[in-house]
């Protein structure tokens, strides 16, 4: 009797053990598992959308290079997606589908400065991180802006480079893309102003033209500003799609060499017209850095590691280090992307081979 005690005590020891070890087993997966679901999105990487002005034309095409370049590197899954017409009408429903898919942070480059806020509130309510680059949105429906560069600078030296070729006088115009693209605007505001210094006094800005960043509706736009104005001696297109228009209207015209056009494009899209003479001159920003920049800032403010306050640094990949240096009266806090690149036939084939 007494050793059927012991056994059974012995029994129900061992019973007790087994389900503390199972218990504590229990536990530490539980555990495993909440950690794991903790770093989950880190380990996963974030959604970053990206939109552009429109879609199609080749300095969103090679941005796109950029962004996702960017994204690869930080383990990010990237949406890429434009209008097709660069209309704010488009570019909210774009947006408005982002915030649908839940995306972490948002990147736009605007196609109308003030019409997009209201959208971009909504997608910082469901707790999205907004920034616009390129062409910016006003400060109230974004973190940050990536400004391509001083937008005094952008202008003075376009109308600086045209001055120069046509000897400081005659009528000009200039061709860009719609009237509420916030960036053409600054540097239009710049051109106007850099125009009020008496060395310009022989010099006449008789017309702005939009083309919509649309290679047709640009070339339409031009053949009109040549009929109207006969005189004309130069024209100014600070949009990546207008100067190569403006040298194929040039050409198809017998005009090129006797009407100047410099602005900002991509090297490969102005190489033969640069090297055959119907161009001298061209400005750009690289734009694979921008797209770069533009997925690189919007990650690292979705993941905490900035806030996007005036005066911070921070580490942008391999663009090195980068200060958000700037805070806009319209736009808010600004980081540059830095100084255009000159493009001429010293360069551009070269260039050519990247964007």
């Amino acid at each position: 009797m007494k050793k059927a005690l012991l056994w059974l005590l012995i029994l129900t020891i061992c019973i007790s053990m087994v389900a503390a070890l199972s218990l504590a087993g229990c536990k530490t997966t539980s555990a495993t598992t909440a950690a794991a679901g903790g770093t989950a999105k880190a380990a996963k990487g974030y959604t970053i959308a990206v939109t552009a002005k429109l879609s199609g034309i080749p300095f969103f095409i090679a941005s796109e290079k950029g962004a996702n370049e960017a994204a690869a590197e930080l383990g990010d899954k990237l949406i890429f997606q434009s209008p097709a017409n660069p209309v704010a009408e488009d570019q909210i429903k774009i947006i408005d589908s982002f915030i649908t898919q839940k995306v972490d942070g948002i990147a736009i480059s605007a196609d109308d400065q003030d019409a997009l806020v209201p959208v971009c509130k909504k997608a910082s309510d469901a707790g999205i991180k907004v920034i616009s680059w390129d062409s910016g949105i006003a400060k109230d429906g974004t973190l940050l802006f990536i400004s391509p560069a001083d937008n005094e600078l952008v202008g003075r030296v376009e109308v600086q480079t045209l001055a120069e070729e046509i000897n400081y006088e005659g009528e000009i115009a200039i061709l860009s893309t719609t009237p509420e693209t916030a960036n053409q605007n600054l540097w239009i505001k710049w051109m106007k102003e850099e125009l009020k210094d008496p060395k310009y006094a022989k010099m006449k800005l008789v017309s702005i033209v939009y083309g919509n960043d649309q290679s047709e509706k640009n070339y339409q736009e031009v053949t009109g500003l040549l009929k109207t104005y006969p005189n004309l001696k130069g024209i100014i297109s600070p949009t990546s799609s207008g100067p190569p228009s403006v040298a194929r209207v040039l050409e198809d015209q017998k005009l090129n060499g006797k009407i100047a056009v410099t602005g900002l494009a991509l090297p490969s899209a102005m190489k033969d017209y640069i090297l055959n003479g119907t161009c001298k001159k061209v400005y750009c920003w690289n734009p694979i850095d921008f797209g770069y920049m533009a997925t690189y800032v919007t990650h690292l403010l979705v993941s905490g590691e900035i806030k996007g306050t005036v005066g911070e640094e921070f580490t942008a990949g391999r663009l090195g280090k980068v200060k958000i240096a700037i805070d806009d009266p319209i736009l808010g806090p600004t980081v540059i992307l830095g100084p255009p690149m000159e493009f001429t036939k010293d360069n551009v084939e070269e260039w050519s081979k990247t964007f």
